[in-house]
């Protein structure tokens, strides 16, 4: 499989082109509100970034990078798959023998990244741990092995779990907590332990933080920002 395989958009496009519209509508909404910079500064970044940072998810979802290939085993190729309502994109793959696990730029690195900062910036570790837990153990029960593609969640349950638990954990933090558990809940409950649900799929890539799960992740980012705009807290002393 040539690298250039690995890379593709995570949903049909006209599914992304949704995550896209709802990125936009978002922005749109909040400067007719005057809270776009509010809403950012709360999250716990300054607004170029947290701008940044969504459209460089969005980019990313395109990019997978390989770390492991699972004992060989017949593959799909060029397949769009249902679940839920959404289509996941099934690449076109050639003298592949087995199953890729990969990392998703977009739904997995950029995510992490920024929870960890979140966590350090805001001292949510404990909370955030809390949080993470009980969004991955809600996750964890609602993935499904769907074949051809890997673990999958529908697609508005992380958004809806992690509102509510960031919601009751704290209000003045529920942002960066919802970006946390959101991000770090679904990647951990979905993907991660559900790795051994993995083999026989027939999926040529399974991407971690990408299709099946990287829609999810992404609406808990556009979570988190209403609930920055809704829930005022003084920002952190330096914004990146």
């Amino acid at each position: 499989m040539h690298l250039s395989q690995f890379h593709y958009l995570p949903l049909a496009p006209g599914f992304f082109s949704i995550l896209i519209g709802l990125f936009v509508g978002l922005v749109v909404v909040l400067l007719v509100l005057g809270a776009l910079r509010h809403a950012y500064l709360s999250l716990g970044v300054s607004p170029r970034t947290a701008m940044l940072l969504l459209v460089a998810s969005l980019i990313g979802s395109y990019f997978n990078i390989p770390i492991a290939v699972l004992p060989p085993e017949q593959v799909q190729s060029d397949k769009l798959i249902e679940f839920f309502g959404m289509q996941y994109t099934v690449p076109v793959v050639e003298n592949l023998a087995g199953t890729v696990i990969a990392i998703n730029v977009g739904g997995a690195v950029i995510p992490t990244i920024m929870s960890i900062y979140l966590l350090a910036s805001r001292q949510l570790w404990v909370l955030g741990a809390i949080a993470t837990a009980i969004v991955a153990i809600v996750l964890h029960w609602l993935a499904d092995p769907v074949p051809g593609v890997g673990i999958a969640v529908p697609v508005f349950f992380p958004a809806i779990v992690t509102a509510i638990v960031s919601l009751l954990l704290s209000r003045t933090d529920a942002a960066p907590l919802a970006y946390i558990a959101g991000s770090m809940g679904t990647l951990i409950g979905a993907d991660l332990t559900n790795f051994d649900k993995v083999a026989g799929l027939g999926a040529p890539v399974a991407s971690i933080g990408g299709a099946g799960t990287f829609d999810g992740i992404f609406l808990t980012g556009i979570l988190a920002v209403l609930l920055a705009g809704l829930y005022h807290r003084r920002p952190s002393p330096v914004q990146v």
